[in-house]
């Protein structure tokens, strides 16, 4: 038997458009979404559900531990943003919001938070962004301040 390295994680990503703007539009989103997915599987990892609304996008995957989050986000920020501009989705001024959160999950989460993700447009017809991610961040007893959360407008 070799020996190797064996590792579970699953990360779900989110971030939104900078200044909150609702710039993101359901004529395009499915591009949008497929492209990063793209970028995903060619820096080795798995998607495994992508979706979000005008103003923000989740991501979930499994990761490799050579990965490094950081690296992949940065890219697929910059990747995705001059996509945008590349394909005139929008006639506005279109950036990513710097930062993003981070959760992980074991494999017995797996379905709930695709599905989750999967309803993303729906869940906020009920609870708008702010009200997501803070409950997000409380979840995960993560520390935060609100001066260096996400430009809420």
């Amino acid at each position: 038997m070799s020996t190797g390295t064996f590792s579970q994680i699953h990360i779900q990503v989110v971030f939104a458009v900078q200044n909150r703007d609702a710039l993101i539009d359901i004529s395009w989103d499915e591009r949008l979404y497929q492209y990063i997915t793209g970028i995903v599987q060619t820096k080795g990892q798995k998607m495994l559900a992508i979706n979000g609304d005008s103003k923000h996008i989740h991501f979930f995957i499994g990761m490799k531990p050579s990965c490094r989050l950081s690296d992949l986000v940065r890219e697929i920020k910059k990747s995705s943003n001059d996509f945008i501009k590349e394909n005139s989705f929008t006639r506005f001024k279109f950036n990513w919001q710097e930062g993003y959160g981070a959760f992980s999950y074991s494999h017995s989460q797996i379905d709930d938070v695709v599905r989750y993700i999967m309803n993303q447009k729906e869940h906020h017809r009920k609870k708008t962004f702010k009200e997501e991610y803070v409950k997000l961040l409380k979840e995960f007893n993560i520390e935060y301040d609100d001066n260096y959360l996400f430009n809420w407008l």
